[in-house]
């Protein structure tokens, strides 16, 4: 979707509202005694929390003033429909049980896409005050120590690639083993970094982030930020990731093929 300067400098504008907005309401529930938490499982654990809840609430208010003919795809409060093409799909806390933790490494998700699939996303980590961008021709960064432009490390050989996930189990015990398989031939592999870990590849600090069962608010925004700055994220066959599922996001061509290989193997 080509779209006119004005209607960029809009999106741009709103989704930086968005996420300021997001920041005000988490960071006054975050390491506080405020923080009410729910189970959304009958088994099984997947905590919300008023802040989600407040978070995304405040992220569509500005929609609704802003941008009244978008849709919103929303993970506390689903689907709503619009009437431009575009979708903003909002997860306003990736990482709610680090968040309930205490664990700076949850995020505000922010993402805009069209029929194709995401084209413009942020990931903003309020407590640190960091800010990850990514889309319409920019990949850029800001933070309390510097701010500066994204971009993929060139790491080519599994071997010397740093590796991130969430789980340790991943998901399925299948799943698990394919991950495992890519994990015993990596230089270093770390877990429980939710949306932070895809910020990171952004910026060059890591080499590969491994997934799933993910939903499509967890991975459109990192999906736009990481392309933005030269990565590659696909499902696990290779295909487009944006609906969810199965993960994987690589800084190089030849890292990604190297890990589908590995991934499919039985």
């Amino acid at each position: 979707m080509t779209l006119p300067d004005s209607e960029i400098q809009s999106i741009k504008d709103c989704a930086m509202a968005m996420a300021d907005a997001a920041r005000s309401v988490t960071l006054a529930y975050f390491r506080t005694d405020q923080l009410a938490t729910e189970n959304k499982l009958n088994e099984g654990f997947d905590p919300v929390t008023r802040a989600d809840r407040e978070a995304e609430q405040a992220m569509r208010g500005i929609l609704a003033e802003r941008r009244p003919d978008d849709a919103i795809l929303g993970e506390e409060f689903g689907a709503q429909a619009g009437t431009s093409g575009l979708t903003w799909v909002l997860d306003p806390i990736d990482g709610t049980r680090g968040f309930m933790s205490g664990t700076p490494t949850w995020g505000v998700l922010i993402a805009v896409s069209d029929a194709h699939g995401p084209f413009y996303g942020v990931i903003d980590q309020p407590f640190i005050g960091e800010r990850f961008i990514g889309g319409f021709g920019e990949a850029h960064y800001s933070g309390p120590h510097r701010t500066g432009a994204l971009g993929v490390r060139k790491t080519q050989d599994l071997a010397d690639a740093v590796v991130f996930t969430t789980f340790p189990e991943i998901g399925t015990a299948q799943e698990g083993a394919a991950f495992h398989r890519v994990a015993a031939e990596a230089k270093l592999v770390r877990y429980g970094m939710d949306c932070y870990a895809y910020a990171l590849l952004a910026a060059g600090q890591i080499d590969l982030v491994i997934e799933a069962g993910l939903q499509s608010y967890d991975i459109q925004a990192p999906i736009a930020v990481i392309q933005a700055a030269g990565g590659v994220v696909t499902n696990w066959q290779g295909k487009p990731a944006h609906e969810g599922g199965q993960v994987l996001a690589a800084a190089t061509p030849a890292l990604h093929a190297t890990v589908l290989k590995l991934l499919a193997s039985t």
